[in-house]
């Protein structure tokens, strides 16, 4: 066992990468600020209001990206960040959400979720379910159409979006007709050091996701829950009826091949819309490549357009 893996040197570990994080938000311009995430896709205003929901966890503090003001009753889309399950990287979603909404007409909620060590798991899967489950029931007083629901999310945030649509298949609701998963980590029961990426150097090292993993789920046992873990092979669930899903990999990712097999496992029940591979990019491409950004953001609105006029 490294250093790492000991959860208190990885508590350690995740503390110091938020208060980088919280710094390098605040500045008045460059990578990793705020202000930079602001200023991508300017062609797609920034109209939002602030929501705070209530949870058994924590209130969830949320940002509401709106459609042109033209759109009554608009579908809607729960994103959630990245950040390794440690970081609270909401506004990074920033470019992400305007363009969705934009593109998709469609209102989306950026939702800023409790994080680890101070919220280990259960508590963000749980938080993120009971923040959809909200905005399907309170839809019609927020003024968005809840019977349209998506959920979605990159890195992190992509299997947090995994693990809602587990529990509304589980818990019989609410009722999600999309689930977007970008580049998710989907097997924590696999070490890093055992993962294996197309490149000697990903981005994603594995010292940094053996800090995120232990961090997120300190008790090793606990990384087989199904809410975790949904890629590996101890998961045997019959997953017939859960929401379709849109699954999008990178191929120099160290994660891309977990994306591939539960993308796999979706398929074999019917539930995989597509899964779509970016070639040439590694693991967290979008905030830095724009053009790259745009060709995948514009998929995913392609079929978030397709669940609003199916519904329509």
């Amino acid at each position: 066992m490294s250093l790492l893996a000991r959860p208190s040197i990885a508590a350690l570990g995740a503390k110091t990468l938020q208060r980088l994080t919280l710094l390098a938000s605040r500045r008045p311009s460059g990578p990793g600020s705020d202000a930079a995430s602001h200023a991508r896709f300017p062609e797609y205003p920034r109209r939002v209001r602030e929501l705070t929901v209530p949870t058994s966890v924590a209130p969830a503090r949320a940002t509401v990206y709106l459609p042109a003001a033209e759109v009554t009753a608009p579908p809607v889309h729960v994103n959630f960040h990245g950040g390794g399950y440690v970081m609270s990287l909401t506004e990074l979603d920033d470019p992400l959400c305007r363009f969705l909404a934009a593109e998709a007409g469609l209102a989306v909620v950026n939702v800023d979720y409790v994080v680890a060590p101070q919220h280990p798991f259960p508590a963000p899967p749980r938080q993120a379910y009971e923040v959809v489950r909200w905005v399907a029931e309170h839809a019609a007083e927020q003024g968005w159409d809840g019977s349209r629901l998506t959920v979605g999310g990159q890195s992190a945030g992509g299997g947090l979006a995994a693990a809602v649509a587990r529990q509304a298949w589980e818990e019989g609701g609410p009722s999600i007709a999309l689930q977007v998963l970008h580049y998710p980590p989907l097997d924590l029961v696999t070490s890093a050091a055992d993962k294996r990426a197309a490149i000697a150097k990903p981005m994603l090292r594995p010292w940094m996701a053996e800090v995120f993993d232990t961090a997120y789920v300190p008790e090793p046992k606990r990384r087989a829950d199904p809410l975790v873990s949904p890629a590996h092979p101890s998961d045997t669930a019959d997953l017939t009826g859960i929401a379709p899903a849109v699954v999008i990999t990178a191929e120099y990712d160290l994660l891309r091949a977990e994306g591939e097999r539960y993308a796999s496992r979706l398929g074999a029940v019917g539930a995989l819309v597509e899964h779509h591979e970016v070639g040439g990019v590694d693991h967290g491409y979008d905030g830095k490549d724009d053009v790259k950004a745009r060709e995948v953001y514009a998929l995913v609105a392609r079929h978030l357009r397709a669940v609003r006029e199916k519904g329509a």
